[in-house]
């Protein structure tokens, strides 16, 4: 395998063992209200969808979600889909409590969108995740293109084309992984991980681009 082939498949490596052992998120979430405020709301009662503009802040349950607009959709059913946009300099933001632990995961893209039956969400342009233990961030993956399933906390990140993202030139993956530490010490501080030093699992396989 070429050598930057080899350097993408193990950052990708590292992201699928962002979430190795562990519990679900905050399951009730998904049958919380959804409420909403921003600065104006445009209701089309035809297509049962809302359109919410101008530092729009939403809640369900442990989940919050910030940005520039929200457009809402809900099925006969109470299901809702939410597309939430930002912008590159200021992005979306989205955030949720994992079950039965102190731990957040937060994300950011410019568009996320968010689909209550699936629990997916798809953080879309200069995206990240971020993993929370309290308040210390403790794992992190950048890409393009991030999808976490909230439900089974599965998530799977692509790169971009080099030279489209000024943050990350290369536009390769990258992920920052910390140990979890051993009962009664403490957590070390976490520091940008070496992808080339991280072992293959022999259990995810490479996926055509």
């Amino acid at each position: 395998m070429p050598t930057q082939s080899l350097t993408r498949f193990v950052s990708v490596l590292a992201a699928g063992l962002f979430c190795v052992g562990a519990a679900q998120a905050e399951a009730a979430d998904r049958d919380k209200p959804m409420n909403i405020e921003a600065d104006a709301l445009r209701y089309d009662d035809a297509k049962q969808t809302s359109v919410f503009t101008g530092n729009v802040v939403l809640t369900k349950g442990t989940i919050i979600m910030r940005g520039k607009q929200i457009e809402v959709q809900q099925d006969a059913q109470g299901n809702q889909v939410g597309i939430l946009t930002g912008t590159p300099a200021i992005p979306g933001f989205f955030r949720q409590k994992r079950e039965g632990l102190d731990e957040w995961i937060e994300g950011e893209g410019v568009r996320i969108d968010y689909d209550s039956k699936s629990e997916i969400v798809r953080f879309t342009g200069n995206a990240v995740l971020r993993r929370y233990r309290g308040t210390q961030i403790n794992d992190e993956a950048r890409g393009n293109l991030i999808v976490y399933n909230s439900a089974t906390e599965v998530f799977t990140v692509r790169g971009n084309e080099p030279g489209n993202d000024a943050a990350n030139p290369s536009g390769r993956v990258r992920a920052m992984l910390t140990p979890i530490p051993a009962e009664g010490t403490a957590a070390p501080a976490p520091t940008p991980a070496a992808p080339a030093n991280l072992r293959p699992s022999g259990q995810i396989k490479e996926k055509s681009q």
